[in-house]
């Protein structure tokens, strides 16, 4: 642990939103920086729109409704860092803030939860699958088009117990959320991440920061959280964002992107990996059509951010040129 902070130094804030999910990735990364720097963190409680409102996610304005009061508070210095489930934070950027780091990443996979343990295709005709992102949506509907896919809102909890209650016969979360409260128990089965790509970022954090302005002390944070970067999820997340900021497809479009790293063929098993095999789905809303593409690429060419710009400007043009921009609203399409 590094212990080079200055005796007395102030606790960093770190803004997290109240929910168990939030607070214990929040506390993961605050248990990070401490290790690493040495300093206190102490999280600060912030409520957003989506904690509050009601309604289905897409028609409040997206998961984005979870991040803006985060970087308001960011932003008005209530907090000095805060963390976001990067597949909810969009790709646009905000004047002011930047992405100081990418810890660790947890399982990618989607998975299915249901009340009796079965997988997807052991579900009875008509079964109702609860979710509310256009992805899965899709995804469900081209596996299974028989079954009646409903929207749901709510915390982990709030949603396995309505499964549990009879309301849904099964629903379809992230691994990663539940790996990190500990429910894992609760799944009946894992979607390999080729075959069904997440949302882009899934199962990464997000750790933003201030960029600062002349003599505040944004710059001495930066440091501080950037240590806590893990480079595999890095290279891998912020690629899968390139492609999802290039397509201009926000959460309410069914797009399916997941990186993979792989070492170079024949090499050693414990060789570090160089490549980067990516995978990317653009899927009609009612799962009747998709248009995939696959790229393998050198991690080294993806590993700053024009790196990734530019392959994710072929894999967009790739998937544009199989028809991608028929089957959903993707501003990037020129259309």
């Amino acid at each position: 642990m590094s212990t080079d902070t200055a005796p007395g130094a102030a606790p960093l804030r770190l803004g997290t939103r109240a929910s168990l999910l939030a607070r214990t990735q929040s506390g993961t990364v605050a248990d990070a920086v401490r290790a690493a720097t040495g300093r206190e963190v102490e999280l600060v409680p912030i409520t957003t729109d989506g904690d509050v409102l009601t309604g289905p996610l897409a028609q409040l304005g997206g998961t984005g409704v979870f991040v803006a009061a985060l970087r308001d508070a960011l932003l008005r210095g209530e907090c000095d860092f805060v963390v976001h489930s990067m597949k909810d934070l969009p790709t646009g950027a905000v004047d002011g803030l930047t992405i100081g780091a990418v810890p660790h990443r947890a399982p990618v996979r989607d998975v299915l939860c249901s009340r009796d343990g079965s997988p997807l295709d052991a579900l009875p005709h008509g079964a109702v699958v609860g979710s509310g992102s256009p992805r899965r949506v899709a995804q469900l509907l081209r596996r299974r088009p028989d079954l009646v896919v409903r929207g749901i809102r709510g915390n982990v909890d709030t949603r396995l117990r309505k499964v549990d209650e009879g309301e849904y016969d099964a629903i379809v979360l992230a691994e990663a959320g539940l790996t990190r409260i500990g429910r894992t128990d609760r799944i009946s089965e894992r979607f390999d991440a080729d075959g069904w790509p997440p949302s882009a970022g899934q199962g990464a954090l997000a750790v933003e920061v201030r960029t600062g302005v002349e003599g505040d002390d944004s710059a001495a944070v930066r440091d501080a959280v950037a240590r806590i970067t893990d480079a595999d999820a890095e290279v891998t997340a912020l690629l899968e964002r390139a492609v999802l900021r290039r397509l201009e497809a926000g959460c309410a479009a069914p797009v399916g992107i997941a990186a993979t790293l792989e070492a170079e063929a024949g090499a050693d098993a414990d060789a570090d990996a160089d490549r980067v095999a990516l995978v990317a789905e653009v899927y009609a809303l009612d799962g009747a059509r998709a248009v995939r593409v696959t790229h393998d690429l050198a991690r080294a060419e993806v590993a700053d951010d024009a790196g990734r710009a530019a392959a994710a400007e072929r894999v967009v043009a790739d998937l544009l040129a199989r028809g991608a921009g028929e089957l959903a609203d993707l501003a990037g399409s020129g259309r």
